[in-house]
């Protein structure tokens, strides 16, 4: 097999925390992947000036000496390098729509979703909407602006509509806690969600990938939810940063998080929604989803998270790890679907 030549594309269009957490997941991919029998990698890096720079590696200071270039440089020196496909590793709003898209404009293929359905999926309202109209139970919300009133009875969860990490989201157990919890959601987003509180029995997640042309769900993930204690999720159970200044994921620590044993009858129940939210929304190559899990056992979906960095911490990297699936191997299969 020719070794092909995969450009990373890193970074982030928009702040500083995604530039961060992009560099995070893309060096961890870099190292494991690794091959030069098999993989010749360009890194692409975007900081949130919008320029470019395509540094040597993703340490801070092969960062530091490369040269930031504009847009249209960037693109003239993509399309000189004999580029076979692109692996995104951008979290933002603008990194998983608008740069996707210009990989279309340059004809140039890229694993994961298409920037129509990240673009839907990033907005929280929009992927409720279009799983609901496919039969996944959701929970009722609302959708709104500066201004306006919930009149969802609490508990309630209130959260932005298109933030990740949890930043933003509060859960409201008396009306007089709402103006708070708005003016916090507020300011990740323009809009915000607020939806009704699934009394909890137990909060997961499941990954789906394509594996010639089929859906294949994979292992669950479980975290560390109490009914009592800790109702919902935050950002700290997710991220933390370290006094060097670099993120680190708290949720790998096997003690926030771990791997449902796929034998646990809730697997295949899950796994089958998350391939009919797969679906629904349009996704290929691979998909990410938040169930809550009522104390009945039904799964209602929470959002979707389109994204996988081929990180040995990516998710869907630890659950099909469990599955039997090897990091080298999960990529090989992603690189199938996409050169197909």
């Amino acid at each position: 097999m020719s070794v092909l030549r995969i450009l990373h594309l890193v970074g982030s269009a928009d702040n500083d925390f995604y530039c961060d957490l992009s560099r995070l997941y893309a060096q961890d991919c870099l190292t494991a992947t690794v091959d030069p029998s098999r993989y010749d990698f360009v890194i692409a890096y975007i900081t949130p000036d919008r320029h470019w720079r395509f540094p040597r590696s993703l340490s801070r200071e092969d960062i530091a000496v490369a040269k930031p270039i504009p847009l249209f440089d960037a693109i003239q020196f993509i399309t000189t390098q004999n580029i076979d496909l692109m692996l995104p590793h951008m979290f933002c709003i603008p990194g998983m729509s608008h740069y996707r898209a210009l990989f279309d404009l340059l004809k140039i293929p890229y694993i994961g979703n298409t920037p129509d359905v990240t673009a839907i999926t990033t907005h929280k309202a929009r992927a409720k909407a279009i799983v609901e109209a496919a039969g996944v139970k959701v929970p009722c919300g609302e959708l709104l602006r500066q201004g306006d009133v919930p009149t969802i009875i609490p508990p309630a969860v209130v959260k932005p509509a298109s933030s990740d990490n949890s930043l933003g989201v509060v859960l409201v157990k008396e009306a007089t806690d709402y103006d708070a919890a708005l003016k916090k959601a507020f300011e990740y987003a323009s809009e915000v969600i607020v939806e009704a509180f699934i009394e909890l029995g137990r909060e997961v997640r499941c990954g789906i990938i394509v594996k010639d042309g089929e859906l294949v769900g994979l292992p669950l993930e479980e975290y560390l939810v109490d009914p009592h204690e800790k109702p919902i999720r935050n950002y700290a159970d997710k991220l933390q940063q370290t006094d060097d200044g670099n993120l680190r994921l708290t949720a790998k620590d096997n003690i926030k998080a771990w791997i449902v044993d796929p034998n646990d009858p809730i697997t295949q129940k899950v796994q089958q929604v998350a391939k009919e939210c797969h679906k629904a929304l349009g996704c290929r190559h691979y998909s990410l989803f938040d169930f809550r899990i009522d104390p009945k056992g039904q799964p209602w979906f929470l959002e979707a998270g389109l994204y996988c960095s081929f990180s040995p911490k990516s998710v869907i990297s630890s659950m099909a790890k469990v599955g039997g699936i090897p990091l080298d191997e999960l990529l090989m299969t992603a690189i199938n679907e996409t050169l197909a």
